[in-house]
């Protein structure tokens, strides 16, 4: 059975339950890198990530795109022990999928996902034999994506962009909860008055209509409430509409994103995660804050969006206090309701991460 096909009422239950029992991990400090999601139980590693890094990747904040090319192929390579890029991207596609890669383009090409790892994939896929005409790079707002670079892109590489706002919403997959919404204009539900009104977030027709298969491609750049815009967040908030009643509370947060990305008709499309890793920013969310940046010229890679979540939280960490900053929002409930979700691995020791030499 899919970790999906799970009845949804049951899934808000559950969060519905645990979440006052963990409500504490919610404000709480960021703890030691090492022991953010320890338990007292031992754990064997179950879940690979793999990094790649090459010094050269960015240089005074700009991509080399032949070597950010160069560290998409070896961390697929090694995360699906295959031989060349093409054979590891047939692992996760076929040519009959239409590919939808979902980028962060709000924070711009230097604070979100840079135009050159969205890049580096799309001709992984194309090499593959995906055709390009079945690729597609998307983000909630299109005009977030032309003014990020990506319309370039996908008209360097033949391939299409799309927003999921202006792809309209499906009024048959919907996120269900009885905290009501302050709807704005491209809402399904907008200028409605019937009984209910404000309490679905509908999922957008793009992701439900036309895309088989997602592979969503976050920045390592730190989220005032969710802790980091990453896997969890990115996806699910970038697809459905009515987000305002749950975008500045880290407890609302904490159970909608992961209940939206357990939709079966949006988490079990996604078949890899990456974290662009070019640049960490570890302050300033949706702004693009250099001095608070730290340039780490590198790429993750793996299966399990919670993994590269936590390994996020640690780094943003790390960076904090290497900068003498107090320590930010972890938001560790958000993460531990996704490994009660069976999205992904939440306890750090259960990663196995491989540093590709």
């Amino acid at each position: 059975m899919s970790r999906n096909a799970r009845s949804n009422l049951a899934v808000t239950g559950l969060l519905a339950g645990m979440i006052g029992v963990m409500s504490f991990f919610t404000a709480g400090p960021v703890v030691a890198a090492a022991n953010l999601f320890s338990t007292a139980t031992p754990a064997r590693a179950t879940v690979r990530v793999v990094v790649a890094q090459d010094s050269r990747a960015m240089r005074a904040f700009q991509t080399d795109d032949a070597v950010v090319r160069e560290m998409v192929a070896r961390a697929v390579m090694a995360l699906t022990d295959a031989a060349e890029p093409a054979a590891a991207w047939r692992t996760f596609v076929s040519p009959e999928d239409v590919v939808g890669l979902k980028v962060m383009a709000a924070p711009g090409a230097l604070g979100g996902t840079r135009p050159a790892v969205a890049g580096a994939v799309i001709e992984g896929l194309l090499s593959a034999g995906v055709p390009a005409a079945n690729v597609v790079i998307w983000d909630k707002q299109w005009e977030a994506l032309h003014a990020a670079g990506f319309v370039a892109l996908a008209e360097r590489l033949g391939v299409r962009v799309a927003g999921a706002a202006a792809a309209g919403y499906d009024p048959a997959v919907a996120y269900d909860t009885p905290l009501l919404g302050k709807l704005v204009w491209g809402d399904l539900e907008f200028g409605r008055t019937n009984a209910g009104v404000g309490r679905k977030s509908f999922v957008s027709k793009l992701v439900t209509r036309e895309l088989t298969k997602i592979i969503n491609i976050s920045p390592l750049l730190n989220h005032n409430h969710a802790g980091v815009a990453g896997q969890l967040y990115g996806l699910a908030l970038g697809s459905v509409d009515n987000t305002w009643r749950f975008e500045n509370d880290a407890t609302r947060l904490a159970e909608a994103v992961p209940e939206i990305y357990a939709l079966p008709e949006l988490g079990d499309r996604v078949v890899l995660n990456i974290v662009d890793a070019l640049l960490c920013q570890y302050q300033g969310y949706q702004r693009v804050m250099l001095h608070y940046s730290t340039v780490l010229n590198e790429i993750w890679m793996s299966r399990d969006p919670v993994a590269l979540d936590v390994l996020s939280l640690e780094e943003l960490a790390r960076q904090r206090e290497r900068a003498g900053m107090p320590p930010g929002q972890s938001n560790q409930a958000l993460y531990q309701n996704a490994a009660l979700l069976e999205l992904g691995v939440a306890d750090r020791r259960q990663i196995d991460l491989r540093r590709l030499p």
